[in-house]
């Protein structure tokens, strides 16, 4: 018997199913997911599973006898190869199931260098999936060379955890500076003198020419510039992209990933999706975020919809990043700001983002309570005063009066 179907067996699909549960939805219920496991963390994958401070089995979200118990037909290492909009159904290989209602949940693609520039040597890395992670953890050995092509947050942490283990680590980042897409110079300044006090090398406004190896190993970078950095491997962290080709190549409408409208429905009434796959309309842009608390928020936003709620998705955007004894909290989004306020208290440190007088997002480096006062300003679309946020003698609480 036909009942909802979801394609995409990560942290979206496995929020996505078990809301369904929990509001009561007591239909046949599929997830389907392409790699051998059950959904599973992502973060601690470029972290604590990369440095061996997590087993496998605690990556798990939920161990696997939830979903017989909750009556979820869980699929895995299974590749949807095709979606018929009209007939409801898709196709596994030779096997076929047909759905009243779809979710998509497809993530997201790593980006690769192209194979001219080197991305296809066996000793350069990507960093997306559990088996991207066990195949590169037996490069990170004391001594050794790493060479990280991009400094955005994943190959910074990708950096971090080679320097923790003893390796000599370059970042080459085309842009003027790291985190350049994403925050602000003054956070971009305390990454860079983070990394440096750790011995991380960090060459910012030098892009790359190629990656060359012999047996596709012991390989030399060769940047714009003319020099050569040595290396023993590479990580790739120049972004993802999303996941819509199933999508694309069923019709559906694509825009900035597979387009949905406040509720999270696509262009076709029975197919719906979220996570980082999916954009939505939010302050007058199609969006998308890449991040795990909008893949659940989402997910379970389009679950409620998926049975008749009808609420419009209005996210507070937050993000975090943990790098050596650092932990980044990120509450909004710094885009389009003409102003950043700094505030600083012992190893807690804090920036603030204000477009036009309006008050955007906070990056938050070992200061919950600045993370957690800023959400709470975004939630209730409350601007501080500038002038008071920038005097060190007022205390954060009492922005809020």
């Amino acid at each position: 018997m036909a009942g909802i179907v979801v394609v995409g067996a990560g942290q979206a699909g496995a929020a996505l199913v078990a809301k369904l549960r929990a509001l009561g939805h007591d239909g046949p219920l599929t997830l389907i997911g392409a790699e051998p496991v059950p959904p599973y963390q992502r973060p601690p994958l470029s972290k604590a599973y990369l440095l061996g401070e997590m087993d496998m089995e605690r990556l798990f979200l939920r161990p696997e006898s939830y979903y017989t118990e909750q009556g979820i037909t869980l699929i895995t290492d299974a590749a949807v190869t095709a979606l018929d909009p009209a007939r409801r159904q898709i196709r596994m290989g030779d096997q076929t199931l047909d759905y009243e209602q779809l979710a998509l949940t497809t993530g997201a693609i790593p980006r690769r260098l192209p194979a001219a520039m080197g991305g296809d040597l066996a000793g350069v890395h990507t960093v997306r999936t559990l088996a991207d992670v066990d195949r590169m953890a037996p490069e990170f050995v004391a001594g050794r060379r790493m060479v990280v092509i991009g400094g955005g947050y994943i190959g910074l942490e990708a950096a971090a955890v080679g320097a923790k283990r003893g390796l000599a680590v370059t970042v080459i980042e085309a842009a003027p500076r790291i985190l350049q897409r994403v925050a602000a110079a003054e956070t971009s300044d305390y990454m860079r003198q983070l990394h440096a006090g750790q011995g991380v090398t960090l060459l910012e406004g030098t892009p790359l020419e190629r990656l060359e190896g012999r047996d596709g190993r012991d390989i030399a970078a060769h940047l714009a510039d003319g020099r050569v950095i040595a290396a023993d491997f590479v990580v790739c962290g120049i972004g993802i992209t999303p996941d819509d080709a199933l999508a694309q190549a069923a019709g559906l409408t694509i825009d900035n990933g597979i387009a949905t409208n406040a509720q999270g429905r696509t262009s076709d009434p029975h197919v719906w999706a979220a996570g980082d796959c999916a954009s939505f309309p939010w302050r007058g842009e199609q969006m998308r975020l890449e991040s795990v608390q909008n893949a659940i928020d989402q997910a379970e936003c389009v679950a409620a919809n998926m049975l008749g709620a009808d609420q419009p998705y209005d996210p507070v955007p937050w993000f975090w990043s943990d790098q050596y004894d650092m932990k980044l909290q990120i509450a909004g989004l710094g885009t389009g700001h003409d102003r950043v306020i700094v505030r600083e208290s012992g190893s807690a440190r804090s920036h603030w983002y204000f477009g036009g007088g309006t008050f955007l997002a906070v990056d938050a480096m070992n200061d919950p309570r600045a993370f957690m006062l800023g959400k709470r300003l975004l939630t209730q679309r409350r601007s501080p005063d500038p002038a008071r946020l920038a005097d060190p003698a007022v205390d954060l609480k009492d922005l809020l009066r």
